[in-house]
């Protein structure tokens, strides 16, 4: 099967350009799974698909799942060096009353009027989840719980969070902050590319902190999870935003929140992780550095270049699942004028099935393109008439 386009050719006139497409056996993923969360998604992190849903755009309570954008919001500072890992908040009397001991709330236990490095406020919030370490951040690092609760709404903007709004760092409970499954997937992902050094903190099990030991309440750590973090007020129920690797490397994430006890939550999570590693097989659509076809540039040396993708593109299918054939396409952007670099962006690979578009992935030049040379552009113009 092939697709056409009309674009400007390099010698000006218009023409009609066959696009090579590929066609391969896949289904469009659909997960067989049944989940009594009141919403939830997951997606495979590789190649963007997405694995399962159920009422992932519903705004809901997030509980200590909003910690997530508060550790988002703190490794962001710590990147742009506003604040260091070694330097010390005092705890305020409102993070000892709030999140601390007395508040009957989850709380790392901090004395009040007492100074905690950063490091040590990130593990409290990460793996025990205190209240009381995310208020004590809060202030040190924007004055205020509402500044700080801007900077997370910007943040959330920035990712593109539409379903999101926060109002305190910790999650408990106001009905002007919520989230959204999708929301939390994508936050999550966000965590997990952008801040490497960082993720580990989430696959810790437990933290000392002040002779008092405290474990993560993630029950996907034992099985082999690596992240992320748990939530639970009587409003949200139970929730979790966890994420695990197969022995090949392929990676998970999903949030699913509303469920009505801790057994549960880790039965239903159990579950999910099961489905999305076991569930699905991977399918090469294109190799990392694999020419995939040409692309037409004027003014040029050469008549066209070379495209390749940014890296391996893949897809997945349910294991023992034929599906309709699923087609790429090469698409210009635009008229490619001489000279192209090795490594511009000139194409998209785009990709359908059924003639909805599944997915595009960016395509770059794979070799420089120099300008065509006065002789050759003369040359270029006199053959273009007799063609």
């Amino acid at each position: 099967m092939s697709f056409s386009a009309t674009i400007e050719s390099p010698r000006g006139a218009k023409r009609v350009l066959a696009l090579a497409a590929l066609v391969l056996a896949l289904a469009q993923p659909a997960l067989a799974l049944e989940t009594t969360a009141r919403a939830a998604l997951m997606v495979d992190l590789g190649s963007g698909t997405l694995l399962f849903e159920k009422n992932a755009d519903q705004e809901i309570p997030p509980a200590s799942l909003s910690k997530l954008m508060t550790l988002a919001v703190i490794f962001d500072e710590l990147r742009k060096g506003s604040v260091r890992l070694d330097e010390s908040f005092p705890v305020s009397e409102n993070a000892w009353r709030t999140g601390g001991a007395a508040s009957g709330g989850s709380t790392m236990f901090l004395p009040l009027n007492s100074q905690v490095t950063l490091a040590d406020l990130i593990k409290g919030i990460a793996i025990q989840s205190g209240n009381d370490a995310t208020i004590v951040a809060a202030e040190g690092i924007a004055g205020s719980v509402p500044a700080f609760a801007e900077m997370m709404n910007r943040k959330a903007r920035e990712l593109g969070l539409t379903h999101s709004h926060f109002v305190n760092p910790h999650g408990l409970p106001d009905p002007q902050q919520y989230v959204s499954a999708r929301d939390l997937v994508t936050l999550a992902s966000y965590l997990i590319r952008e801040f490497p050094e960082q993720y580990p903190l989430f696959s810790e099990e437990e933290f000392t902190f002040n002779g008092i030991t405290q474990r993560s309440r993630n029950p996907l750590l034992p099985l082999g999870a690596d992240g992320l973090k748990t939530g639970h007020t009587a409003e949200a129920g139970y929730g979790l935003v966890a994420s695990v690797k197969d022995d090949t490397g392929r990676r998970i994430v999903f949030a699913l929140t509303g469920m009505k006890s801790v057994q549960e939550r880790a039965e239903q999570a159990r579950a999910m992780m099961t489905a999305g590693l076991r569930g699905f097989e991977s399918i090469v659509v294109a190799k990392a550095g694999e020419s995939l076809g040409e692309v037409p540039v004027r003014n040029g040396a050469e008549e066209s270049v070379p495209v390749r993708p940014g890296g391996e593109i893949r897809f997945l299918q349910p294991r023992g699942e034929g599906g309709g054939p699923v087609t790429h396409e090469i698409v210009p952007l635009g008229i490619v004028d001489a000279p192209v670099p090795e490594g511009r962006r000139v194409a998209q690979l785009r990709v359908l099935q059924g003639g909805k578009v599944l997915r595009e992935e960016p395509l770059f030049a794979a070799r420089a393109v120099e300008e065509a040379s006065l002789l050759q552009r003369i040359q270029n113009t006199v053959l273009g008439h007799f063609r």
